[in-house]
């Protein structure tokens, strides 16, 4: 196997499959097996499900063939009341672009710090983002209090699906609600970009209220959207020695390493 010979420990998929059937799917962009069919092959060729995901198991989706009243109207009530709470204490969202991505990586950054996760280096974010955002491929979004920033997002899309991937926001002026409102104007983007799905990216792996991402579960499904479920990732194993150090030991690393990232994110803030 030209895997082995390369040095390959294991190789890991994330099959875009719902473990239980769903109401018809809005997007045809995305053709599989039912779950049942895809844990059946993977298991005779010897795959294993994965203990470490790479994409969330679980994520929110929300139907943009409905019109935008129809939309409003499938929200929660607080939803509503606090999207229209930021309309009239005078948050405003703009398109963003090139020109922005250091106001939005440093929000991002403060973002990280206060909810604890790690990111990469500005230099990352800046290549990264750029290349999607030339291509016509994501659409960043800021909300502005009297022409300053308070919170933004990026969306990204392909076909008929658009992905909410990354958030951030300052403390300042939060009690204004800009997410909200962020949300909705890049809701409604999508639905003129011609996407037919609203992906919001992410949700717990249960529903608890005790898991750390139910608050941001919650505000997802504020919006009208529906949990669908994942098969989850799977790996099939070329050197079980390697592979255990890989998910026994290698974490322990990088729980260490992340440590440092920490810092070196509070520098890039301060």
């Amino acid at each position: 196997m030209r895997s082995v010979e390369r040095g390959t420990v294991f190789v890991k998929v994330d099959p875009e499959t719902p473990d239980s059937p769903q109401p018809e799917e809005p997007s045809p962009d995305l053709v599989s097996l039912p779950a049942e069919s895809i844990q059946k092959i993977l298991r005779a060729s010897a795959w294993r499900p994965s203990s470490e995901q790479v994409q969330f198991r679980n994520t929110m989706v929300l139907d943009l063939r409905a019109s935008e009243d129809q939309l409003l109207a499938g929200m929660k009530q607080k939803t509503r009341y606090n999207l229209r709470l930021a309309e009239r204490r005078g948050v405003v969202v703009r398109p963003a672009g090139l020109e922005d991505l250091d106001r939005l990586y440093r929000m991002y950054a403060e973002t990280s710090l206060r909810d604890g996760f790690v990111i990469r280096d500005r230099a990352y974010y800046n290549d990264a983002w750029g290349t999607f955002f030339n291509n016509g491929l994501a659409q960043p979004f800021l909300a502005e209090v009297e022409g300053e920033s308070v919170a933004g997002l990026i969306v990204f899309r392909l076909g008929r699906r658009a992905w909410y991937l990354y958030g951030m926001s300052r403390e300042l002026h939060r009690e204004l609600m800009p997410a909200y409102l962020l949300q909705w104007e890049a809701i409604r983007w999508a639905r003129r970009e011609g996407c037919e799905v609203y992906d919001f990216w992410g949700a717990p792996d249960r529903l608890d209220p005790q898991d750390p991402l139910w608050g941001v579960y919650r505000f997802k499904e504020g919006f009208g959207s529906r949990l669908v479920s994942g098969v989850g990732a799977w790996d099939y194993t070329v050197r079980p020695r390697l592979y255990w150090f890989y998910t026994a030991v290698l974490p322990r690393v990088l729980g260490l390493m992340r440590l440092r990232g920490r810092a070196q994110t509070g520098h890039a803030v301060d």
